[in-house]
């Protein structure tokens, strides 16, 4: 093999060395089943320490890009067999209901708080793939230089420097927001929260992709509305054929979407449908609360554009935060509300008073020194690497039947049991043995997706989850039919 060395630049050297591998992959340099150089051989050329190599390969190992063979060396890991079909799409339902999903979620969240538990069900990442050392000495420094401002309220709209942040990267997306038109809010669900409240009233018929995220779901029924469930594409998203039959039936008075790798699908939806969704409601002046919280996840070269993108009207409500990328334990959030900005205003005075200032000044200062986007093209590349792994596990130990869904971003994996199996046995069986998933019953108003599961890709690789999906699959082999 030519040698070459490692070019200086941004992250740690051990990402630079499993970077260049992975170029020498995709040139075709090294093959399916090639060895790859010793890690002596490797410290040796690239001029660093054996450790770093170490470390280098086993980040390769994690992300399924080369195996370890015992006292043979490493190889460039062969392509599994491929993957089953996609999930089929929801049937679409003609009445509207009332969520009732507490129970099922309380259990979901009181098996993630366990840590002898096998996180398959939860929908966080795993904090080794978090910059959380840089983000502590950030704080840390802030905090001193901050003074009094660090610990003072900093009332609605939120932390001018962190807002000025998103508006800026808003113009990459394409929708090229002013500082005044964010707000600042205690993560993604309180922006979605403080939205629906502002367009919409209790009793009024909100409608939801389907599969719906639970999270979402709650929030509906603790706000008493009424839910309409329309079909997602697990690769196209939201039906818009199905929606304009709904609105034709229904009186909506707000669409909920997540229009970039939605929650549990992973779909994403094509800039067209997105634009013509805008349209649609546009033309009825009914209001899209569009939660983007896992656009800067894409696993493709650009970052797809919100539906808000396309907004002429302002009746687009953008919401994301930063806990599905860099702190979840932060709780920052923003929404773009549009026309329904002020309002927004006024409630989240009313609910929470301000957003702690103090993680708002990090997550600024994390945007403004380049530290995020290094962070997320890392991040997204072992994303992409894991979900691959787990799917490639699932179409190898699930029985057959098993349809598998493809997200090009995001960290989720929604998966088709077999004809006749039952999630909620699964999960049942699953808990008791020491795993946890969400089962489909979870992302519908009316508990449908008996026969489907979701899993969570956000956790590194290791004999843990392996082990952990092999007993799925005899599980799931145990309570089909």
């Amino acid at each position: 093999m030519q040698e070459e060395t490692v070019t200086a630049g941004q992250g740690l050297l051990y990402e630079r060395v499993a970077a260049h591998i992975e170029e020498l992959i995709e040139r075709g340099t090294l093959r399916p089943g090639d060895r790859i150089p010793s890690v002596r051989r490797l410290a040796r050329q690239q001029g660093v320490s054996i450790a770093t190599v170490l470390q280098a390969y086993l980040e390769l190992e994690n992300r399924g890009v080369i195996e370890a063979r015992p006292q043979s060396g490493h190889y460039v890991r062969a392509r599994r067999a491929p993957l089953p079909p996609e999930p089929r799409a929801a049937r679409a339902c003609t009445t509207t209901s009332r969520p009732s999903i507490g129970t099922l979620v309380a259990r979901l969240y009181g098996a993630g708080r366990d840590p002898s538990i096998v996180p398959l069900g939860a929908g966080f990442l795993d904090p080794e793939l978090l910059p959380t050392e840089r983000l502590n000495r950030s704080l840390s420094l802030i905090a001193r230089s901050a003074g009094g401002a660090g610990v003072g309220y900093d009332l609605p709209p939120g932390l001018v420097a962190l807002r000025r942040q998103i508006a800026r990267r808003s113009i990459e997306w394409g929708c090229a927001l002013s500082t005044d038109d964010i707000v600042t809010t205690v993560g993604a669900a309180e922006a979605l929260h403080l939205c629906l409240r502002a367009a919409t009233r209790p009793g009024d018929t909100v409608a939801v992709e389907s599969p719906a995220y639970y999270g979402l779901l709650r929030l509906l029924a603790s706000l008493h509305m009424r839910v309409i469930e329309i079909p997602s594409h697990p690769r196209t998203g939201l039906d818009l054929s199905a929606l304009a039959e709904a609105m034709g039936r229904h009186r909506i008075r707000a669409v909920m979407a997540i229009p970039n790798f939605n929650n549990p699908l992973g779909s994403l939806m094509p800039d067209e449908a997105k634009e013509e969704l805008v349209e649609m409601l546009g033309r009825r002046e009914i209001p899209l609360i569009e939660d983007d919280i896992y656009g800067d996840l894409h696993f493709g070269d650009e970052r797809p554009r919100p539906a808000k993108a396309f907004d002429k009207r302002g009746l687009v409500m953008l919401c994301s935060s930063f806990s599905k990328t860099v702190a979840p334990g932060y709780r920052v959030g923003w929404a773009a509300p549009g026309i329904f900005r002020e309002e927004v205003e006024h409630l989240k005075f009313a609910q929470s008073v301000a957003t702690a200032t103090l993680p708002q000044m990090a997550v600024a200062d994390f945007l403004d020194n380049g530290g995020y986007d290094h962070h997320l093209r890392a991040l997204r590349r072992k994303l992409a690497a894991q979900v691959e792994r787990v799917s490639e596990a699932v179409a190898e130990h699930f029985p057959p039947g098993t349809r598998i869904s493809r997200p090009a971003g995001g960290f989720l994996l929604w998966v088709e049991l077999p004809p006749g199996t039952s999630a909620l046995l699964l999960f049942e069986r699953a808990l008791a043995r020491g795993i946890a998933i969400a089962p489909g019953p979870l992302f519908s108003a009316k508990q449908r997706f008996t026969g489907y599961i979701r899993l969570s890709c956000g956790h590194p690789w290791s004999e843990l989850f392996d082990h952990a999906i092999r007993t799925l699959g005899k599980l799931c082999a145990e309570c089909a039919g």
